[in-house]
């Protein structure tokens, strides 16, 4: 009985090595795999990040972006409704004697036809590129005295054998400014339209932005003042590319449409300097940057942006509550606010209960990150939540100032105008191009806001 106490005790405690020994190797499997499930998370994060979920536009994706058909079947077949008196192409004054046709041969062969009241009229328009070229003659005068030689004065900016008037320099300026083509492909297009007439050198087409930008400081500074006098201001900034070098774009908008950019070669509070910013003394809306804290008297984030990473969070944290719940508050909150008309005051019971609703979802979202700790290799979620609870004022100030709207969206619009061009662009040989972009980029804005339909007359005066 001794000898089988003692082998039972030995197999005892070798069972309990060994068990010992593989509650080891299970920790370290499950501690792997953990890690492993962290990694692989971070990485169909990545991979799942497109514009619904992140700052990426649509344009940057491989996935299409949806467009939803949000209209209600009427039950009406398409097109033109009975009764309806449609929308016709507008007829245009004509530029030569109208042409009268000829009656069929069958009202010839027929004496039964006789001529009505009534006379159809249609017109076929086409444009025409004309050279307009006015040549001045001054004879030149010589004193057999003095041997002076003098002739009349020619008018202001005749100065060269052949000068370039305000119209041909608005043309190439507007093709390559703010229809963001190319240099080459501006110098082809007038060549084409005049039949090879026009041959306009790449310098002075280079010039151009430098030459309008000097012209409209002084319109430009009196932009700025006025926006400084503003209750509600958009700001943005994006990244640009200057010689291979990262540069930064900033541009600041009012909801009643005057809009600066600016260029810097930094970004913070260095990029802010000299913008309407940096004077500004009412509520800055923009995106979670920071910088912008400093400046201005209050503060609305961007919910366009919030709306975004709560879509990240429920696709890469499904088993969480609170993100569904604070994405479909927030869209509620938006809908409410675009629902009130201008005159409509907010409804304080209302807005106490948005509030309320919004402190019960972040409560909500605490709990579940104390009891599910979040993945050290997915933290966005988390630092959301940190976000949302601790700027929770500057998400909600729209509900109590109706001047203040839910979205930096005004700013995000103007800023994809310089994507635009740097995409065509690729990169800026100097930051000075870049600077008198920003400048030519600015007035194009105020100019469409005073005389949106003569945008290409108003350029051809300044050149002029």
């Amino acid at each position: 009985m001794e000898k089988r106490a003692l082998k039972a005790e030995k197999q005892r405690d070798d069972a309990l090595d060994k068990v010992k020994e593989l509650q080891h190797q299970f920790y370290e499997t499950a501690v792997r795999l953990e890690e492993e499930q962290g990694k692989n998370l971070k990485l169909r994060a990545q991979i799942n990040r497109d514009y619904e979920n992140s700052s990426i536009p649509s344009s940057k994706t491989l996935r299409k972006k949806k467009i939803t058909n949000s209209r209600e079947k009427t039950g009406r077949k398409p097109g033109g409704q009975p009764g309806h008196k449609g929308h016709c192409r507008k007829k245009q004054e004509p530029t030569r004697p109208a042409i009268l046709l000829p009656p069929p041969e069958i009202v010839l062969e027929d004496n039964s036809f006789k001529k009505t009241s009534k006379t159809i009229i249609k017109q076929r328009v086409g444009i025409r590129m004309l050279l307009d070229v006015t040549e001045y003659h001054a004879d030149v005068y010589y004193s057999s005295q003095t041997g002076e030689r003098v002739h009349a004065p020619f008018p202001a900016g005749v100065i060269d054998d052949v000068n370039y008037d305000g119209s041909i320099r608005a043309f190439l300026f507007l093709l390559n400014n703010d229809c963001c083509t190319s240099i080459d492909k501006s110098r082809q297009f007038l060549s084409g339209l005049t039949g090879g007439k026009l041959n306009i050198s790449k310098g002075m087409v280079s010039r151009l932005s430098r030459e309008f930008a000097l012209k409209t400081e002084a319109e430009r500074r009196a932009a700025y003042a006025d926006m400084l006098l503003s209750p509600v201001m958009h700001t943005d900034c994006t990244n640009g590319r200057e010689n291979g070098k990262g540069c930064q774009i900033y541009v600041c908008a009012t909801p009643d449409g005057k809009a600066l950019y600016f260029a810097r070669e930094k970004k913070g509070h260095e990029g802010v300097k000299d913008t309407v910013t940096e004077d500004y003394q009412g509520i800055l809306v923009h995106d979670h940057d920071r910088t912008f804290y400093n400046y201005g008297t209050d503060h609305q984030e961007c919910l366009a942006h919030v709306l975004r990473y709560l879509k990240g969070s429920m696709d890469n944290e499904p088993d969480r509550t609170w993100n569904k719940d604070m994405h479909s508050l927030v869209q509620e909150m938006i809908h409410f606010r675009n629902g009130l008309q201008p005159s409509e005051e907010l409804d304080p019971c209302k807005v106490s209960e948005f509030e309320e609703r919004y402190r019960k979802i972040l409560e909500t979202a605490r709990k579940e990150y104390e009891n599910v700790p979040a993945n050290d290799y997915y933290r966005d979620g988390y630092n959301l939540f940190l976000r949302i609870e601790k700027y929770m004022q500057n998400h909600l100030l729209f509900l109590h100032d109706l001047r203040v709207p839910a979205t930096n969206n005004e700013a995000e619009r103007l800023l994809r105008n310089y994507k635009r061009k740097q995409a065509q662009a690729v990169t800026f040989r100097s930051f000075e191009s870049i600077d008198y972009l920003c400048q030519c980029m600015s007035m194009l804005v105020l100019m469409r806001l005073e005389e949106p339909e003569n945008i290409f007359d108003r350029v051809s005066r300044i050149f002029g």
